[in-house]
Formats: C-alpha cells, structure tokens, sequence
C-alpha cells in the first residue's frame, strides 16, 4: 500500500501543467535600420511625390504665386509637349546624355586605378593623394573659362568640366573604398604567398567592388550638375543651353520643365545602377 501511495505521489507521474504561450513579440516596422516591405517604400515615395505636385498645383491654380516665378504644372506639359514636338527636347536630351557618358566613364576610367594604387600602396598615398586633395577644393566654377581658354567651347570643354568636377572625388573615395578591405584578406594571400599583383588583382579589388560601384554611383549625381554648368556658358545645345537660353527670354515654364527632367534623369540613373548593384554584388551582401 504504501509502494502504491508513493508511486501516485511520485512527481514523474504528477498531472502536466498546463503549457501557455508566450505572446509573440511584435517585429518592429520603425526605428533605426527597421526594414520596411518594398511595396510600403514605393507607396510612401509615391504619397510624397504626389503631394508635392498636389501643393505645386494649388498654389499656382490659387494665385498664391504668379506665373513669372513659378507656372502652373499645366503649363510646364505643355511646354514640354511643344519642345518635344519639334524635336528640341530631343536634341537637348541626346547632347546633354551623350556629354556625361563620355566625361564621366573618362573619369571613372582613370579615378579607379589610382585609388585603388594609393589605397593599397602608402608610397603612391604619399605621392597621389595629397596632390588630389589639394586639387579638390578648388571650386569647379572657376575652371569654366579656364577650360574654354584650354579646349574652346566643345564637347571637349564639356567633357573636361565633368572630369574636374567627378575625378578627384572619386579618387579619394575609391582609395577609402579599398583601404575598408580587412587586413585578414590580405594576409591570408600572403600566407598563400600571392604575389602583390595577384593579392590586388583576387582579393583587394572584388572585395572593395561594390563599395567601388557606390562611389560611381554617387559621383554621377555629381556629373550631371557640373554637366549643367558647363553647358550653362558657351554652348549651343544640351539641358543647360536650354535653361540659359529659357532665362533671357522669362520662359520659366521651360526652366522649371528642363529642371524637372533632369531630376528625372538623374533618379533613373540613381535607381538602376543602385539596382544593378544588387545583382552583380549580391554574393557580397550588398543591398544598399
């Protein structure tokens, strides 16, 4: 009787408890690094173009703000359709597109190399980049007529002004792109007893790539104003030409029209390569 009362008593064979779930912990959706669902980002980005345009609309269909400072939305698409029409726009768009793609792949083609020599190299640092410092904080403005004296006022000029303005950014970029390369990368290829050449060629430069591809994507913002500034004096056509052309004769709708597209030109060139990152460094995590 007694072995039969123990064994009811016995803890092992006590009656379970009853188990109860803990409340899941809501995911935070705000805050510092929150992710958020794309479809949400494109709806916010959306609502606050659309809001802008919306207050644009009613200030000027309100009176608040006369035509000769600020035209009505209307009135800019329609400018817009009258210069596309007869071929301006077009003309414009295909000088001004085909300016920065030839200055900054020029720059771009150079700012590479040698960030990646003073970045790996504190000899070529110590020779390069306090030249390139020095020369970046020269105001691009002050080329202008400097460059129409050197290249008369071509394409060349226009080029050279986009190579000023892009270049020596790049470079010192670039070089802090590389220098962010772990030094146990580089010393696992010396333990592999790799050759410098092979150490920049296999480890330095994929490893620094997608900080590289953000460098160049951010400096093309930067091409497409000086763009704009070299075709603002002595050209004949491109956005700028247009602009400055649009100033003499109070033709704000064309300004603020040429303004908008090369807003619009600049996004689009923004979010695909941002997009093209995403596919070619995905390995790497690069999901900026």
């Amino acid at each position: 009787m007694s072995e039969q009362r123990a064994t009811k008593t016995s803890p092992s064979h006590a009656a379970p408890r009853p188990v109860t779930k803990q409340p899941m912990r809501r995911r935070r959706s705000s805050g510092i690094g929150a992710p958020i669902a794309r479809s949400r980002f494109l709806m916010i980005a959306v609502a606050v173009f659309a809001g802008l345009g919306l207050a644009w609309w009613a200030a000027t269909g309100l009176g608040l703000v006369k035509p000769i400072f600020l035209p009505s939305p209307g009135s800019v698409v329609t400018q817009l359709g009258k210069l596309s029409g007869d071929g301006t726009l077009w003309l414009d768009l295909r000088t001004s597109i085909y300016r920065i793609s030839i200055g900054f792949l020029i720059a771009s083609a150079l700012a590479i190399p040698i960030g990646v020599l003073i970045g790996s190299f504190r000899t070529w640092e110590a020779a390069i980049e306090p030249l390139v410092d020095f020369i970046r904080y020269m105001p691009v403005v002050a080329f202008v007529p400097l460059s129409i004296l050197w290249s008369g006022t071509g394409d060349a000029q226009k080029f050279l002004i986009i190579f000023i303005g892009t270049f020596f950014q790049q470079v010192l970029m670039i070089m802090d792109n590389v220098k962010r390369v772990p030094a146990d990368f580089i010393g696992l290829g010396r333990t592999l007893g790799l050759p410098d050449r092979k150490i920049l060629t296999r480890i330095v430069v994929p490893s620094a790539l997608p900080g590289i591809w953000d460098t160049l994507r951010i400096s093309l913002g930067w091409a497409w104003t000086w763009l704009v500034l070299a075709e603002l004096v002595a050209a004949t056509s491109g956005l700028g030409y247009r602009i400055t052309v649009s100033q003499r004769y109070f033709q704000t709708n064309t300004i603020i029209g040429y303004i908008l597209l090369l807003g619009v030109l600049g996004l689009i060139t923004d979010q695909v390569m941002k997009a093209l990152g995403k596919v070619l460094f995905r390995q790497e995590g690069h999901v900026q």
